[in-house]
């Protein structure tokens, strides 16, 4: 089976096995998601968060979800006083399953959230539908219909916030990395992409993750290998209508899994 099959297989898969939940489920949930009020910054921004608690057995997905997953996905359409979200995303784990790698949560996550107000010192409402995947024996689409005001005025950091931001993969430049360099080459059906990462090894067995930074451009999970003091990972892209599409490496992410600890990459230079 060509690399592209498989690829195309773990996506008919994917959509096989994300079914509606028997009506046998009745009430159960799988997942519940609580406001964390948080606090607001010198520079008028708020730090909030989503606190996700799954049912044991369940998983839910990390940003860039892997061939197995189901990317998260939220509509700020109905909240109030919101200029701008940023959702911060901490390290994931990875999963292997049916042959395919994804990347999640167990138990709890905390979303942690720097929400910029179009109108500084007003309350905000945190209103949204975060669209998910959860994944037992089979994986489901969910959704999460979220509304909450933030009117706190507290200024002290919500521990639960703050050690979800500590678990965030470091920068490059906290994790020490020397280069990034990406080389790009069409492919039969998109564009491949060889990242070669520099930097001190991570620990264990290293997992890469490449993201695109261009919207609807799909990409395969990361063949990935270290060699000396560099981490090589090479993937697929493939834009869903076949047609073509170009790649700007300063939008490129590249995230290097380790089992000490992860790093976040932010673009990458033409290799040699």
């Amino acid at each position: 089976m060509t690399r592209l099959n498989r690829l195309l297989s773990g996506a008919a898969l994917a959509a096989l096995t994300a079914l509606p939940m028997p009506a046998s489920a009745g009430d159960f949930d799988p997942v519940t998601a609580e406001v964390l009020q948080g606090w607001t910054l010198p520079d008028g921004r708020r730090v909030a968060a989503v606190r996700l608690t799954l049912e044991p057995g369940w998983k839910t997905y990390w940003r860039a979800p892997g061939d197995a997953g189901i990317p998260p996905h939220f509509d700020w359409s109905r909240a109030r006083n919101i200029a701008d979200v940023d959702v911060s995303w901490p390290t994931p784990s990875v999963y292997h399953q049916n042959g395919m790698r994804s990347l999640g949560y167990t138990g709890q996550v905390v979303l942690p959230m720097h929400i910029t107000p179009k109108r500084s010192g007003a309350p905000v409402r945190l209103r949204t539908k975060m669209s998910i995947g959860v994944c037992a024996e089979v994986c489901v689409p969910h959704t999460l219909h979220i509304d909450a005001m933030l009117d706190s005025a507290d200024l002290s950091p919500t521990p639960a916030i703050v050690a979800a931001l500590s678990d965030m993969p470091y920068a490059a430049d906290e994790a020490g990395v020397v280069s990034a360099a990406c080389r790009m080459a069409p492919t039969e059906h998109g564009m491949s992409i060889e990242a070669h990462v520099t930097l001190p090894h991570t620990g264990g067995t290293e997992v890469a993750v490449i993201e695109p930074g261009t919207p609807g451009v799909w990409v395969s999970e990361a063949r990935t290998a270290r060699q000396g003091d560099t981490v090589v990972a090479v993937s697929e892209m493939i834009h869903p209508d076949g047609g073509a599409f170009s790649i700007d490496r300063s939008n490129v992410r590249i995230t290097i899994l380790g089992g000490d600890y992860a790093v976040d990459i932010q673009g990458c230079t033409a290799a040699g």
